[in-house]
């Protein structure tokens, strides 16, 4: 099945030949390769680069087990440098070489070489190159299948592909499966033989049953605040075990490094300062946090919540949450409460605050969601997702109410 991934495409494109090292990150079968390896080696055909200036090696390999010698994988490509045009190094999973860092390192002081590598662990990749190369580091996150890319793999009408989103996730090759069955059946022995055992394996994860433990508690917990301590307390009332608080944020990091999950801090919008405990936990991919309960916890409001943070990350937002306090005048005193707006999203000068809202049925339900956006004190665009939604529009308190398909299906929407 051909995926259209042209979000992703344009972005290793508008990098090309940028003298810098373009690493491609994200979370295991979210088609890293596939945008590497299928879609930007295309281009470059294309582009008439003959193929003895493309080198691509893929390291997860076996068959090219010989390359994860750093010295034998440096003395490979200079080989096969043999004249000044640009030649294009393409490589799949860098982070299994041992030193890879001072490979391309190397590479980068050789000015015919355009590198691009993928990597699936963001602590052993994106970070260390951050640090190693000064700068001279380029990341590109690759997500799953964006609503909109699902839905044109699918070819299915939109309210059935988003039920089907929002149950299924975007993975690539869940969009080629045709039946229940076999999705969840790829998606728990995914979950459970790809991602679980990674963790287990790269960390050395002695207690295994804490670190599952945990992703069920995160899982059950989308769009709800919660803190190492909270979880801590959670194993002791519910599990009967003690852990330390500590010892919950290292798995939490290790999971975050896996980008299985992204945490959300806290945002101050009048104070303008960020309030780091406690956080919202999102899963990258909705099909593996339902995976994981055994498909047996769906909230659509929820769901919902996630898929909005999702796309805000695809489109390249930075994205906060919220909390703005009000004060209110009840009876004979003043009270103070502090009123949340699900996504502050940043990208450049522009800022965006967004409530998901499932559903409004009465005008009560709508004045609780406009609340906290009617009480921010500047001029940035505030904006209400829901389900059901006929056409866009603004309201009469001047914020721009829209569906969540207006939202997914198109980016310039949030613009309107």
């Amino acid at each position: 099945m051909l995926i259209k991934r042209d979000l992703y495409l344009q972005r290793l494109i508008n990098r090309q030949n940028n003298g810098m090292i373009k690493v491609i990150t994200g979370l295991r079968r979210a088609g890293k390769t596939y945008i590497l390896f299928e879609l930007f080696y295309s281009y470059l055909k294309e582009q008439g680069i003959d193929d003895s200036h493309i080198i691509k090696i893929a390291l997860d390999d076996r068959r090219n087990s010989k390359f994860l010698n750093p010295d034998y994988l440096c003395d490979y490509v200079y080989n096969l440098v043999s004249d000044d045009k640009m030649y294009y190094i393409l490589l799949d999973e860098v982070q299994l070489v041992p030193d890879f860092e001072s490979v391309l390192n190397s590479f980068l002081h050789t000015k015919n070489l355009d590198v691009y590598v993928t990597g699936s662990n963001a602590k052993f990749l994106s970070k260390d190159i951050i640090t190693e190369f000064r700068g001279r580091g380029d990341e590109v996150k690759v997500y799953p299948l964006s609503f909109s890319e699902y839905l044109s793999a699918t070819q299915k009408d939109k309210l059935t592909a988003l039920n089907e989103y929002m149950t299924y996730g975007g993975l690539p090759y869940v969009a080629s499966l045709n039946s229940h069955e076999q999705i969840v059946s790829y998606l728990s022995n995914l979950f459970t033989e790809t991602y679980i055992k990674d963790i287990e394996n790269r960390y050395s994860i002695k207690n295994k049953q804490e670190l599952k433990d945990i992703f069920n508690i995160l899982a059950s917990g989308i769009g709800s605040f919660t803190s190492n301590t909270k979880l801590a307390n959670s194993f002791k009332s519910i599990k009967s075990k003690t852990i330390s608080d500590v010892t919950i944020g290292k798995y939490i990091d290790y999971i975050q490094d896996s980008f299985l999950i992204e945490g959300v801090a806290k945002y101050d919008v009048k104070g303008k300062k960020y309030i780091n405990s406690p956080k919202k936990y999102y899963f990258t991919d909705l099909g593996l946090r339902n995976a994981m309960l055994n498909f047996r916890q769906i909230e659509p409001t929820h769901a919902m919540e996630n898929i909005i943070y999702n796309q805000l990350k695809i489109m390249g937002f930075s994205v906060d949450i919220g909390n703005l306090q009000i004060v209110e005048r009840q009876k004979d005193k003043v009270v103070r409460k502090d009123c949340e707006i699900d996504f502050v999203a940043n990208l450049g000068s522009k800022r965006y605050y967004i409530q998901s809202a499932y559903s409004m049925p009465t005008q009560e339900k709508m004045e609780q969601e406009q609340r906290s956006l009617k009480n921010i004190p500047d001029s940035f665009k505030k904006i209400i997702i829901t389900q059901d939604c006929p056409s866009i529009h603004y309201n009469e308190d001047g914020i721009l109410i829209m569906s969540i398909y207006d939202f997914l299906l198109n980016e310039e929407s949030i613009n309107f």
